[in-house]
């Protein structure tokens, strides 16, 4: 079944906007050791990143819910390249500070969070209904080829020639991505808002949406198995490279094949993501792929083979891929349009929240007991999502009522 032209459109830029992702996730920290030695520093850069992303979540998804959302696409888009373009300028006639650095990924991050937002809440508007876990799994087909298979190599291709030629190039893709986004149809926040009316201030109509959310049981479940599942990923993957490097054996180069191999589990995912949701419905799909992801991490936690490793972690990356895809095509089937901007956030906010603090739990474990801890932990909680997922009641399109 064709997806159609608009969805060309969208997925042209996510294409774009990715493979610059990619390019940026090697080439912004070069830039960072070419203008500082100062480890806290370097580090320093990913946490004010992460901080400033989770701050403005919330007060982002009010604006996607208020404003069209093709505008908000290409225009977040076009200013995060033209913010990279003129760090690309700095750094050919000289070296900029470091806090200019830090004041251009941060700038770079709140774009994301406003395109990332609008992309989810725009794509229903784009597509039938019933074609929803198609549409998702050719996104996160582009999005797995472009950011992690071609976008870091070509990265750090770039910056050995130049720093200033990487990241010209990365903020260019984004106006790419931009211009691809502008030939999307106009789409504002849905039929049901009257956009007459006076309306509340941006943190009451944050809570509104936040209590739509918690007030509905589907909504509300995804939420929290998503923030489960965040969790339980990031305690055994904060130190999967020690875990590489000292139960594996692996070389820093042996890592990288290590992860590039993975992410083809993700392509599997993918591919085969729509297909398994027919047959087995939302809440199996996303149950088993949990249990997949459980016992790759308990099987990890016993083998220092690279090789079973690799396959256990190509298999991990196709469960998560799976049920990334059902989980957004079923909270878009669930959520009233003029709502996807704020619910698509504070879920936001629990899954980022549970990254923060599975991170933490994992270096805990890794220091107090042992490597293998982490993958324990992260298996046991992936097996509480799988018991949890299967108390979603709701299988079918139909939305609730607002």
């Amino acid at each position: 079944m064709r997806l159609g032209a608009a969805f060309q459109r969208l997925w042209f830029g996510n294409a774009f906007g990715n493979l610059a992702d990619g390019l940026a996730f090697v080439t912004i920290p070069l830039v960072a050791v070419a203008l500082t030695s100062s480890p806290a520093l370097i580090a320093g850069l990913a946490t004010a990143y992460s901080l400033t992303r989770l701050l403005v979540t919330v007060p982002i998804g009010v604006y996607v819910d208020r404003l069209d959302r093709r505008t908000l696409m290409w225009t977040a888009n076009l200013l995060r390249g033209l913010a990279l373009v003129a760090l690309a300028g700095l750094l050919f006639i000289g070296q900029p500070s470091i806090w200019v650095l830090y004041a251009v990924y941060c700038f770079v991050g709140v774009m994301e969070n406003v395109a990332d937002n609008a992309a989810v809440a725009i794509l229903p508007d784009l597509v039938a209904e019933d074609q929803l876990d198609s549409a998702n799994s050719h996104i996160s087909s582009v999005q797995l080829i472009a950011d992690e298979f071609a976008g870091p190599p070509l990265g750090g291709l770039l910056f050995g020639i130049a720093a200033g030629l990487a990241v010209i190039t990365t903020g260019s893709l984004y106006c790419l991505a931009a211009l691809a986004f502008l030939l999307l149809p106009r789409k504002g926040p849905g039929p049901d808002v009257d956009l007459e009316e006076p309306r509340p201030g941006l943190w009451a109509e944050a809570a509104d949406g936040l209590r739509w959310m918690a007030g509905h049981a589907q909504i509300r479940t995804l939420a929290g198995i998503g923030a489960l599942a965040n969790f339980a990923y990031m305690v055994p993957f904060s130190i999967l490279v020690l875990f590489a490097l000292e139960r594996l054996h692996l070389s820093a180069a042996g890592y990288g094949v290590l992860l590039a191999f993975s992410s083809l589990g993700g392509l599997v995912g993918a591919a085969v993501a729509a297909s398994v949701r027919r047959r087995l419905g939302y809440r199996f799909t996303m149950a088993l792929s949990m249990v997949l992801g459980s016992a790759t991490l308990l099987g990890l936690a016993f083998t220092t083979n690279p090789v079973v490793a690799g396959v256990l972690l190509a298999l991990y990356i196709l469960h998560a891929t799976v049920y990334s895809i059902a989980a957004t095509s079923l909270r878009q089937r669930l959520v009233p349009a003029h709502l996807r901007g704020r619910t698509y956030a504070g879920s936001r906010v629990l899954s980022l929240t549970g990254l923060a603090l599975g991170g933490a739990v994992g270096g805990v474990l890794a220091e107090t007991l042992s490597l293998a801890a982490p993958l324990f932990a992260g298996g046991i909680a992936f097996a509480v999502a799988a018991v949890w997922a299967t108390s979603l009641k709701v299988d079918g399109p139909a939305p609730p009522e607002a």
